[in-house]
């Protein structure tokens, strides 16, 4: 069984910093939702006025119709939340984590296994373990077991792929997609942008709004301009020399080993002769200008600079 989230005009400050600026979103029941963003954007906070963990100045939250403030022991009854921190009891094996998680909700690891059968599995042979003495990629596990061992409907977790290898951060998606299958309501945030394709719908933050809420693949159809990919042999210097170089070249970042040039009404031929012009040959030898399609990434920096 599986919930919804209902999010109105929500607004939370830390004295004169404001965290969430009128938030509002409607996520259905067995959805699982991104929140993509860097540090700061407001992730945490939101999750945690959801789980009742804070209070909003402003605004409202329910879960299964079920408001965060005044019926906050049932949403958690309801609720596994995996915090961005690692929250388990480093003193005690990874069994006795989860043993101890499962007695809370009047449960037992011996009783739920099978909720956890898929997760647990990975980690069993190092039950025995300290949980302070597992690695970054293998402290998830337990963690995940620990969130999901009283067979929440709603599943938040904050952040869980930070610091993990890329192996591990595969594996973890994978159990996620598993794990919605069972109908189960999915909330996660992350500042990798690569894993908002693997969400059914993103909400893209940034300093406490939401700049676009849609599906990644509508978010990347509607990027607005033409995207180019460009290289040379200084490529520290060749964002500070591209950028104002014509009012038809809008935007430009530095993505990964290329810079990523957005024009409007220009071609190859156009933009290739426009660079050719004003890039210093002395410094910038073979050029290689290729079209390129956009991503996740470049849909939030230009989002970032529309909003200033």
């Amino acid at each position: 069984m599986s919930v919804s989230v209902q999010i109105k005009n929500i607004n939370k400050k830390f004295e004169k910093l404001e965290a969430l600026k009128d938030i509002t979103l409607s996520i259905p029941p067995g959805e699982l939702f991104g929140f993509i963003g860097p540090d700061g954007a407001g992730k945490t906070t939101l999750f945690r006025l959801i789980t009742s963990l804070l209070h909003a100045d402003k605004g409202s939250i329910t879960v299964d119709g079920l408001d965060s403030k005044t019926d906050y022991k049932k949403i958690r009854n309801i609720t596994g939340y995996m915090p961005g921190r690692f929250s388990l009891y480093y003193d005690l094996t990874v069994e006795e984590n989860i043993n101890f998680y499962a007695s809370i909700f009047k449960t037992s690891l011996r009783e739920n296994y099978h909720l956890i059968k898929d997760v647990y599995e990975q980690i069993e042979p190092f039950k025995k373990r300290r949980a302070g003495d597992l690695s970054g990629g293998m402290k998830q596990k337990p963690a995940l077991s620990c969130a999901l061992i009283h067979k929440p409907e709603l599943l938040i977790l904050d952040e869980p792929t930070t610091g993990v290898d890329a192996v591990s951060r595969k594996e973890f998606w994978e159990l996620l997609k598993k794990m919605q299958k069972t109908g189960i309501t999915i909330l996660v945030s992350t500042p990798y942008m690569d894993e908002a394709s693997l969400c059914d719908r993103v909400a893209l933050m940034q300093k406490g709004i939401l700049m676009a809420v849609d599906t990644p693949s509508n978010i990347v159809d509607g990027y607005n301009g033409d995207l180019w990919q460009i290289s040379s042999s200084d490529m520290h210097a060749i964002v500070a020399d591209l950028t104002g170089i014509d009012s038809r070249v809008e935007k430009v970042f530095r993505f990964g080993e290329k810079v990523h040039v957005t024009t409007r009404n220009v071609n190859n031929k156009e933009l290739n002769d426009i660079i050719e012009g004003i890039l210093d040959p002395a410094r910038h030898k073979n050029i290689l200008l290729e079209s390129a399609k956009p991503q996740i990434e470049d849909c939030f920096l230009a989002l970032m600079c529309e909003k200033g």
